[in-house]
């Protein structure tokens, strides 16, 4: 189906073209975000930090005769992540303690996106920890989901995709280790990227308990792009990237594709079968073909619990479990290696298959609730179900640190569903390609 509210709005490469055009000025972009952002977002809650007055400041400065070639964002205004890093402005990361940490430089992808003309209006909600699939905390209260405010909009990037989903901005950018891009993507009916591991610098994205420390990229976790079309994910991709960036250019047509809609870790909803499956049958009717199972996939059961041992253990930065267990040096090896012997599984089956297809969560948005969804049950087709194994999924490309392109393709009851979009390491460009490719054949 397509969203009203996802084609009224402009996309970032039109404004940008626009404000080149002269058929409007930074001011002018600028003022109209901050117009929607007071209108609609009373009922939505998603840009819960706001820069207006210095973001009015600087459009107002910016003059398109003096953009420059490097400048394709030349006066778009955006929002970003509250946990990225904008000098002036808090990163609370959603904890009240923090309240008053203000940050003091900009964060690497900040940085990027400033030199390329952006605008920055404020910030968008996060779960504490950025560890929910909500993004609802102490300091700023709950963000809602645009298409039904009685549901969350992801987490832990949610008030970024509710932004970019309600048409305040048009595009975003969060980061992703359990789902935290996709997801969001998937629950809002937008597009979303997870890059590739190690693409993007997560420089200054640090949890407020290490504020100036520097710290490094941990293990899985991974910074990308979010916007309601593939090319302006391209953009941002390619304005943030810190290594080159290759596309096979090979039409989907020619590619062979595998299609993953059942993992043994956990049942996937009817209510996300469905509108996959039906995607699925229109790539059929177009010529693409999509296998429905290969012999070289790893034990995706195995890779589930793998993964959640190293994502526990990475999330906690080697505190003890909860059974007061610490992980020593020599088990962090050995889940390093682990995860190796999985990269190097996947890469293999990449070696055959150009995709893998896969939903990007096992249900729709979920409904708000007191406390995580990863400590409670989920509702699938009627059973409860840990709400941990919810994230297999998301371990599918996170695991072995693979990029992953969400992109929406259709609806259950009104509620946008997503599919996963995923290829060989590095290959972030081709998977964009492939979900535009999908796009169109989708949606026209």
């Amino acid at each position: 189906m397509a969203y009203p509210r996802l084609t009224k709005r402009p996309s970032a490469v039109e404004t940008a073209t626009a404000i080149r055009r002269g058929e409007m000025s930074p001011y002018e972009a600028v003022e109209a975000a901050i117009a929607r952002i007071e209108k609609d977002d009373a009922h939505i809650n998603a840009v819960v930090v706001t820069d207006f007055d210095r973001a009015l400041g600087q459009a107002r400065t910016m003059d398109v005769a003096n953009a420059g070639a490097d400048q394709p964002l030349f006066g778009v205004p955006m929002t970003i992540k509250e946990s990225f890093d904008i000098a002036g402005l808090p990163s609370t990361w959603g904890h009240e303690e923090y309240a008053e940490n203000i940050a003091t430089r900009d964060a690497h992808v900040v940085d990027r996106l400033k030199r390329a003309g952006v605008v920055f209006v404020g910030k968008t909600n996060v779960p504490p920890d950025l560890a929910d699939w909500q993004s609802n905390n102490p300091v700023y209260g709950r963000t809602n989901n645009p298409h039904d405010h009685a549901r969350s909009p992801g987490g832990s990037s949610g008030g970024s995709a509710a932004a970019v989903a309600s048409g305040m901005v048009p595009c975003e950018y969060g980061t992703d280790i359990g789902g935290s891009v996709r997801v969001p993507a998937h629950f809002c009916g937008i597009w979303g990227h997870k890059a590739s591991w190690g693409l993007i610098s997560k420089h200054g994205h640090d949890h407020p308990a290490m504020a100036g420390s520097d710290g490094h990229d941990g293990a899985l976790s991974i910074a990308g792009p979010l916007a309601r079309n593939g090319a302006d994910l391209r953009l941002l991709l390619e304005l943030t990237a810190s290594l080159p960036l290759r596309s096979n250019g090979k039409p989907l047509a020619e590619c062979r594709i595998l299609a993953l809609l059942d993992h043994p870790s956990c049942p996937t909803d009817h209510a996300v079968q469905g509108p996959i499956e039906a995607a699925l049958a229109a790539l059929g009717d177009a010529g693409v073909t999509v296998e429905r199972s290969s012999d070289l996939l790893p034990d995706l059961e195995r890779q589930q619990a793998d993964y959640m041992r190293i994502l526990n253990v990475a999330m906690a930065r080697g505190a003890p479990a909860p059974d007061g267990k610490r992980a020593s040096a020599t088990d962090w090896f050995d889940m390093l290696d682990l995860q190796a012997r999985n990269e190097n599984a996947w890469a293999a089956l990449f070696d055959t298959y150009d995709f893998v297809l896969a939903p990007p969560a096992p249900v729709l948005a979920v409904p708000h609730r007191e406390g995580r969804v990863f400590d409670g049950t989920i509702a699938i087709d009627g059973a409860e179900v840990p709400g941990g194994s919810a994230l297999c999924w998301a371990g599918l490309a996170t695991y072995p640190n693979l990029p992953s392109t969400v992109l929406p393709v259709g609806d259950t009851d009104g509620l946008p569903c997503g599919m996963q979009v995923i290829s060989r390491r590095w290959a972030d460009l081709d998977c964009i390609a492939a979900a535009e490719a999908i796009g169109r054949i989708l949606h026209g």
